[in-house]
């Protein structure tokens, strides 16, 4: 028997009169995986969602989470989501536990189950010190856990966070994503993560899916994406005396596509190996690097370079 998928998408299309907002999304995803969606403003991410929690409807197509519908069982999808919205609708003049006691008594959730499940969220998102200040006096970073906390405390089948790290310092953010990491691994929660935070969603996500005017221009892994571009080499030269005619030289190589310059470090991306060229260039140039490495491409940078084919 195959296994019911957390998310199915089947040529969803969200249409505002002439503005296709998503355009024909097919996606599925396995229940406990961790899934980021990348893409810039107005790239469809969140109609995705909404239209997954049946908050807005398809012009065409459809969507399942968890084998439900969400529009012919609309409670049924809520209760088993959470969703973290970039702009939190908690209530200011509450406390962060009268927050979550109201979320809890909408959910219906038994009222010793509720007051376990507060503080285990409010201490999971390192807010418990917090718990009795109301949400209007918090720190924008602070009032972000306290976000997570609400969809924590749902105990949902799945989650989704659009741009969760935002507000919080460094340390708070490696938290957070630790936070999701745990939770899908652990708890078995299927976990959506939207985000402009490359990094974060390299550093914790299964897979990655880079949404672009509606459709969805790339699907899979950080490896398998790296095959998918034609951009395969990355090549970072160190050297003092760069001058713009240098960059000009490698610029023309044939297979480059691109050339950056960072301080005393070059950027060469090129569709195959011309580490041997590029020496050739530098001492044409009369220079010498300092020195000379290929590596992986970085999450950004094949993200930039779907930009840049688009």
């Amino acid at each position: 028997m195959d296994q019911i998928l957390a998310i199915e998408t089947r040529d969803l299309t969200k249409r505002y009169n002439d503005f296709v907002a998503v355009d024909r999304l097919n996606l599925s995803i396995k229940p406990g995986e961790l899934f980021g969606m990348l893409g810039p403003n107005g790239a469809g991410k969140t109609t995705t969602v909404l239209m997954l929690l049946g908050l807005t409807e398809p012009s065409s197509g459809s969507c399942r989470v968890f084998g439900h519908d969400p529009f012919r069982e609309p409670l049924k999808v809520k209760s088993i989501s959470g969703y973290l919205a970039e702009r939190m609708g908690l209530y200011d003049d509450l406390t962060p536990e009268q927050n979550l006691r109201y979320i809890t008594k909408l959910n219906q959730v038994p009222e010793e189950e509720a007051r376990k499940r507060i503080r285990e969220a409010l201490e999971c998102v390192g807010a418990i010190n917090y718990a009795d200040v109301k949400v209007g006096k918090l720190s924008r970073g602070m009032r972000q856990r306290v976000g997570i906390a609400g969809v924590l405390v749902k105990k949902p089948k799945v989650a989704f966070f659009d741009e969760p790290t935002q507000g919080l310092d460094p340390e708070g953010k490696n938290e957070l994503l630790d936070l999701l990491k745990r939770i899908s691994k652990e708890e078995g929660t299927t976990v959506l993560l939207l985000s402009h935070m490359l990094a974060d969603v390299q550093h914790i996500c299964d897979r990655i899916g880079i949404m672009l005017r509606g459709k969805m221009v790339a699907l899979g892994t950080i490896e398998e994406l790296r095959t998918k571009t034609k951009e395969d080499w990355v090549i970072d030269v160190e050297a003092e005396n760069i001058t713009p005619k240098l960059v000009h030289d490698l610029s023309s190589l044939h297979g480059v596509k691109g050339v950056d310059r960072s301080g005393k470090v070059i950027t060469v991306r090129s569709e195959k190996d011309i580490r041997q060229a590029i020496m050739e260039v530098f001492l044409h140039n009369k220079t010498v690097p300092i020195s000379l490495r290929a590596r992986e491409r970085s999450l950004e940078e094949i993200y930039l370079g779907y930009l840049g084919e688009r």
